[in-house]
């Protein structure tokens, strides 16, 4: 809990101690790792906006039950109105909207290491606007290893999957390029905000966002509620949302950035392994050097530049 002064001024809570932090990211490496294929297995019988709508009505139901008593524990303030419609669209309506319904085409431990390129794409737009986060000669090699590894993917694999995939492919990098300006802007503007109550509203706000455009877009679509579809968005939404994102935002107040980074090299792993497995998806050599390559560039991306001493 915060720690309050004699004069009733509320203060951050004390950091967890680093294996909390570690553990923390190895839990949401398995977790958001095997989301990936349970959304694709859960589009077998719903349409992909009205299968997320229902996902994110689900968890905002439920983080709105145990939010108030959570937030208490976890300390923080409330969020603004601003910030939450920001994390609603920028990092769940549109980018999960775009995901759901490209996994309608794609397998999705493809999808997962196409998203991968997400700290290569808020390594650009710090790069553009922050002067303090310019790109040396390291990160620049990383950027072209890691966007090389994307094409190579696109001329290969993408491009093997017929004619839908290409566009649908291009359409994915949408979501994370949404989702870097949308962390950014809550880092930035978020600090000491309640994780908890972020998540909540976000998932409030952006569940409708998505009821409204399944309403609009999927009315006339075929709707079956088997036992795959409504144990896909259980899972998605109790494990997937509620706590993933809950632990996510509340690791992002801690961990330094270098540490949270660790997720993207651990997510798409999972993911194609569980994809091969479990779900009877391809993934041949290619699949594996285009991974690598884009994980070698998120490397070199994400190690610190050397600054030399004046002395």
């Amino acid at each position: 809990m915060d720690r309050i002064h004699k004069g009733g001024e509320r203060t951050e809570p004390s950091a967890p101690p680093t294996w909390v932090i570690n553990g923390g990211i190895v839990v949401l490496s398995l977790i958001w790792g095997s989301t990936w294929l349970v959304i694709r297995q859960g589009l077998t019988d719903l349409p992909p906006l009205t299968s997320a709508a229902t996902r994110f009505v689900l968890a905002g139901a439920i983080l709105a039950s145990i939010a108030p008593k959570l937030a208490r524990l976890e300390g923080g303030a409330r969020p603004s109105f601003k910030l939450a419609l920001a994390y609603a669209v920028l990092t769940l309506a549109v980018p999960y909207g775009v995901i759901y319904e490209v996994e309608t085409i794609l397998p999705s431990g493809l999808v997962s290491i196409l998203w991968s390129v997400y700290p290569l794409i808020l390594a650009c737009c710090a790069h553009a606007f922050l002067p303090d986060e310019r790109l040396g000669v390291r990160q620049w090699c990383g950027l072209f290893a890691g966007f090389g590894g994307i094409l190579l993917l696109f001329a290969t694999e993408v491009q093997a999957l017929g004619p839908e995939a290409l566009p649908a492919g291009l359409c994915l990098l949408s979501s994370p390029a949404l989702c870097a300006v949308g962390n950014t802007v809550i880092k930035r503007y978020g600090g000491g905000t309640s994780s908890v109550l972020l998540n909540r509203n976000g998932n409030l706000f952006g569940a409708l966002l998505l009821v409204v455009s399944a309403v609009a877009l999927e009315h006339d679509q075929e709707r079956s509620w088997s036992t795959q579809a409504i144990g896909s968005i259980l899972y998605l939404a109790l494990v997937g949302s509620v706590l993933a994102f809950s632990l996510y935002y509340w690791l992002l107040r801690y961990a330094p950035a270098t540490r949270m980074s660790l997720l993207v090299y651990g997510i798409p792993l999972v993911a194609v392994l569980l994809g091969v497995t479990l779900g009877e998806e391809e993934a041949g050599p290619n699949t594996f050097l285009g991974m690598a390559a884009i994980l070698a560039g998120v490397f070199l991306v994400l190690t610190p530049r050397t600054r030399k001493s004046n002395g």
